[in-house]
């Protein structure tokens, strides 16, 4: 049965997923690298306007078979 981790990376740390997640399934796991985007993104604001986010997706042999990345830009407008 295929493993898939998810890795995540924020622009200053990467951190890499492990086999206990659990994902058998690669649909399954793109949305999980998709839905944890959002979290990266709360999790580190107000710290900074410019930043990107990135969840990748692993199989077992640790090939990267999915990459999602959310770009955040905040830019203050001429008043």
């Amino acid at each position: 049965m295929p493993r898939y981790t998810i890795d995540t990376n924020d622009d200053e740390l990467l951190v890499e997923g492990d086999d206990a997640e659990g994902l058998t399934d690669v649909e399954a796991a793109r949305r999980a690298a998709l839905s944890v985007l959002p979290d990266m993104a709360r999790e580190k604001l107000p710290d900074g306007d410019r930043r990107t986010f990135c969840a990748s997706v692993r199989d077992e042999e640790g090939r990267v078979v999915y990459k999602a990345t959310l770009t955040l830009v905040g830019e203050w407008q001429t008043l």
